[in-house]
């Protein structure tokens, strides 16, 4: 793998005009999200050198004007003369379309961008970018504006170093939103990507104000030390993370698992340092042989009763797991590689968990024993739950005690049209029953803060009744059972007042609906309804504020005479106030929830929700300065 790497090792696939008429195509969107993904393209390709041997640093740098600088120790890209283009390589790569090294397997054994755009389409969407190459003894610089290259390689005579480092100014016309990066998520990624590449050490620095951030990330352990991390805020059941590796057929395997207290299974897989949100082949391995494993374990060593077996929920309650597959030729199904489709990975990780998991069992028998109790703990709340959960199946609005009462439902019956309003207390739900349209708008009244469902098993979670209020009416049934496409409404709105009580039962909302229907999330189903914090009046004239920023000109506008009104809950407004503001789809502000990070997502629901108050005091520490509205 540290063999030659050459203009020979480059091939063309086609040119980059289409990048800048459509840059969504290739970047995901103009927005924030499209911004970030530039850093990454150039970051994935010093990673992809570190995969092949030869690189063990990066270091990422936010300079000031929202410069990105990415520096990396590997072989420097090739500066020699390509034989198709006559043009230096280098300069070859960053102005073509799929040109790359990433084809070629003598150069690159895995690659996380296996499209071989990466560098091409950051280079066509700034406005300008510079590159420096140490190789062969000798320092090389080129630079570009919008995709063009503008000098030639200039070769600065000798080096004692090998690399690349690469500097770019995204282009504001191409990102007119924001061209400004948001520290805290490339710092996630960035420590994302130190834990599965163990050894690597990665920095990421801010340098764009007085007080720099600095940090550094190298993890001997990778992706048990991941584990570690993601457990941090949960009681774990074993200290010693479980760790399977092997390689077969040139694909590599890596799994670590740790089991905690809480009822949550939290699975996250990874092929080539990519992120595959839908799981795939390699999870459905791991999944199919964990209950195996477990079940084979559990009756050789008569820790059953009789007729006793786990199903795979089972084995899997209270489970944080990394799966980390590194393949030479991936197929993914769809364009976003959010799931792994190659059907030789789900035996190859079935064989190397179950060599590994059968030996750590026979030499734990301690551990084992724990992983068995806490599975058929498990197995026998599943059995509970199973009556419970025959409950939440909604075949009339008669059906569950109390249950037509508290839900108004719409007249339409097309998922697509209607949106029910979960609205806190009977007050306020009140109001949104009579100021709502009822055509298509349902509104239903929760009591009561709902239950944590972070630190409870299913049965107890099917014991409260406004969680079992909510399953019937969404009408998509729960667990395994559950069905997307049984939803009755394609707009499921958390409405609550705009106060501290207000932000808990939100909170509480979004952890459940992340837990048990997260597809409802993933679907884009989910809203928050953004209330106005004050009313303005002068006479007949109102004007309603949504911020503090918004209130201070509708004010200058009024004058000295306008009365402020500050709503403290939504029972405060009328219905027709409530229906102006909050319900008008012509008129009202909705907050769609979205999954952007699945895995930080986790974290943080499980730092809020859960029993550990230490990473939680830290968390409201840090993010204190970041508050923009709070209610004291």
């Amino acid at each position: 793998m540290n063999g030659s790497y050459d203009s020979s090792n480059i091939q063309i696939l086609e040119g980059l005009e289409a990048v800048k008429k459509r840059p969504g195509m290739y970047i995901g969107s103009t927005g924030p999200r499209g911004l970030h993904h530039l850093v990454w393209e150039i970051v994935d390709n010093s990673i992809d050198e570190a995969l092949a041997g030869v690189a063990s640093y990066i270091t990422v740098e936010i300079l000031p004007e929202n410069i990105i600088k990415v520096t990396d120790d590997g072989r420097g890209i090739p500066v020699d003369i390509h034989p198709k283009t006559g043009l230096p390589a280098v300069e070859t790569i960053l102005t073509t379309l799929h040109a790359g090294g990433k084809f070629d397997h003598n150069s690159y054994k895995v690659s996380g961008g296996l499209h071989g755009v990466g560098a091409s389409v950051v280079n066509a969407l700034s406005e300008w970018m510079d590159v420096e190459i140490h190789k062969g003894g000798r320092k090389y610089t080129q630079r570009y504006e919008y995709g063009f290259s503008v000098t030639t390689v200039i070769d600065h005579g000798p080096s004692d170093k090998t690399g690349t480092i690469t500097w770019f100014k995204a282009d504001p016309k191409v990102f007119k939103e924001t061209t400004h990066y948001e520290y805290e998520l490339l710092r996630n990624r960035v420590q994302q990507l130190a834990f599965l590449n163990r050894g690597l050490t990665i920095d990421i620095n801010d340098l764009r104000d007085e007080e720099h951030i600095l940090n550094k990330y190298m993890y001997e352990g990778g992706i048990r030390e991941y584990v570690q991390h993601l457990n941090r805020s949960t009681d774990v059941l074993h200290e010693e993370v479980i760790f399977c590796e092997g390689e077969i057929d040139n694909i590599t395997v890596e799994i670590a698992m740790q089991y905690n207290t809480g009822y949550a299974q939290n699975i996250f897989s990874f092929t080539n340092n990519i992120n595959n949100i839908e799981g795939g082949t390699h999870e459905e391995g791991f999944r199919m042989t964990l209950t195996r494993v477990l079940n084979n374990y559990g009756k050789n060593n008569k820790l059953f009763k009789k007729d006793e077996s786990f199903v795979g929920d089972d084995t899997r309650e209270g489970l944080t797991c990394i799966i980390s597959v590194k393949h030479p030729d991936p197929q993914f199904e769809g364009q976003t590689k959010s799931k792994l489709g190659s059907t030789e990975v789900r035996k190859i990780v079935g064989s190397i968990l179950s060599d590994g998991l059968e030996r750590y069992l026979m030499e734990n028998p301690n551990d084992a024993k724990i992983v068995i109790e806490k599975a058929l703990m498990a197995s026998r709340a599943r059995l509970a739950a199973k009556k419970a959960r025959e409950a939440t199946r909604r075949k009339s609005p008669l059906d569950g005690l109390g249950f037509a009462s508290k839900l108004a439902d719409c007249r339409t019956k097309d998922p697509e049209k209607s949106e029910i309003y979960i609205v806190e207390g009977d007050s306020a739900g009140g109001s949104a029953k009579q100021g709502r349209d009822s055509e298509f708008q349902a509104i239903l009244p929760l009591r009561g803060k709902v239950l944590n469902v972070e630190k409870a098993r299913l049965d107890k979670i099917l014991g409260n009744k406004e969680i079992l209020s909510m399953i019937q009416a969404f009408g998509t049934g729960i667990v395994d059972e559950f069905n997307i496409k049984d939803a009755r409404y394609h707009k499921i709105i958390i409405m609550t007042d705009a106060d501290v009580d207000g932000a808990h039962i939100r909170t509480l909302l979004l952890t459940f609906l992340y837990r048990h229907m997260k597809a409802l999330i993933e679907m884009g189903y989910v809203y928050i309804a953004q209330p106005p914090l004050f009313k303005v009046q002068q006479g007949k004239k109102i004007e309603y504020a949504y911020t503090d920023d918004q209130l201070e000109p509708i004010l200058k506008e009024f004058g000295p005479r306008a009365t402020i009104q500050r709503y403290k809950g939504l029972g405060e407004m009328n219905p027709e106030q409530l229906w102006d503001t909050t319900m008008d789809p012509n008129t009202r502000t909705l907050l769609k929830v979205t999954l952007e990070d699945a895995i930080e997502a986790n974290e943080v629901f499980s730092m809020l929700m859960g029993d550990d108050v230490a990473p939680r005091r830290e968390f409201i520490q840090t993010n204190a300065l970041y508050v923009q509205n709070l209610d004291v």
